[in-house]
């Protein structure tokens, strides 16, 4: 009786061991990852904070006027509504669109 009680709890106890030290292998890893992902999360808000205020400060009105002050109100072109893209997406169609059609024209004038 005291052989099977004691090999019992041995079982349970090395059972447990065992069973902690796998959770504890498995939080170690997930938490490595989510470092690296923090890591990462970092890197790009500073990214998108530069950015901004990249474009805050290109964007603002006194710099557009020192910069057409340099260049001079005769040679600045304003940019055609038709190359103003709103979306990543409407400029890939039409990056599809010209690399099509300089595909289309190579063939023409290797066939000819």
């Amino acid at each position: 009786m005291f052989k099977t009680k004691a090999l019992v709890l041995a079982s349970i106890f090395i059972s447990f061991l065992l069973i902690t030290s796998v959770i504890k292998n498995k939080t170690r890893v997930i938490e490595k990852k989510i470092l690296n992902l923090q890591t990462k999360i970092t890197s790009k808000e500073k990214n998108i904070n530069e950015a901004q205020l990249d474009f805050h400060y290109l964007t603002s009105p006194e710099e557009v006027e020192k910069k057409l002050n340099i260049i001079g109100f005769d040679n600045y072109i304003p940019i055609a509504h038709s190359k103003i893209f709103f979306d990543i997406s409407d400029f890939i169609n039409i990056q599809h669109r010209t690399s099509n059609l300089k595909k289309i024209n190579e063939e023409k004038t290797q066939n000819k």
